[in-house]
């Protein structure tokens, strides 16, 4: 398992559009679904990655607590089906529906969404205000697998809240860690040079 962090995209940057099909209902999901939302929550995750495994529970909460203010929640999972099958829709589905997801759960066939957004880990996050500007990228909170720190959310949560209540992001914004998506043979990005 190769552990990587986020690129950590420069804060304001313009949230890129995207058209994904949900793998849940096939409905097709894009940057404009969300164009109402106060914020807007974009999760890179997959199914077989032990750190998304870890907090998975946590992103179905924060989907329960969030989705009834409004927040615009959409989980992508850009791995490659030709090195990882166990990433595929179906799987990625089964997945959702034994969390109970909440929000729409999209399959980025061609990584290219996830380039866009320069992803690197799963889970990787990234939070956009009313405008779709970036207003945080980083970590969910301090738990990783066998750290034994408990799972809570704090650091993203409280990056909504602070979208939500039109304030001041927190300063020191940790990167995410996780294993690295897994991009098809020759489809490697070139951001991490």
């Amino acid at each position: 398992m190769a552990m990587v962090e986020s690129t950590m995209l420069p804060l304001g940057t313009a949230a890129p559009p995207f058209e994904l099909t949900d793998v849940v209902s096939g409905e097709t999901i894009t940057l404009g679904t969300f164009a109402d939302a106060p914020a807007l929550l974009v999760m890179f995750i997959c199914r077989h990655c032990p750190f998304v495994k870890h907090v998975e529970q946590e992103l179905a909460r924060i989907g329960q607590d969030y989705g009834p203010q409004g927040v615009g929640i959409v989980t992508i999972s850009a791995n490659s089906v030709q090195t990882h099958p166990q990433d595929g829709p179906e799987h990625l589905k089964a997945q959702a529906e034994a969390l109970g997801f909440t929000f729409p759960y999209c399959f980025d066939e061609t990584q290219a969404v996830a380039k866009a957004y320069t992803a690197a880990c799963t889970p990787d996050f990234f939070v956009f205000d009313q405008a779709k500007t970036l207003a945080y990228r980083g970590q969910l909170d301090d738990s990783r697998p066998g750290n034994n720190l408990p799972v809570t959310g704090k650091d993203l949560r409280a990056a909504l809240d602070a979208v939500l209540a039109a304030e001041a992001m927190p300063g020191d914004q940790k990167p995410s860690i996780g294993c690295n998506i897994k991009w098809a043979p020759g489809n490697e990005p070139d951001y991490f040079g």
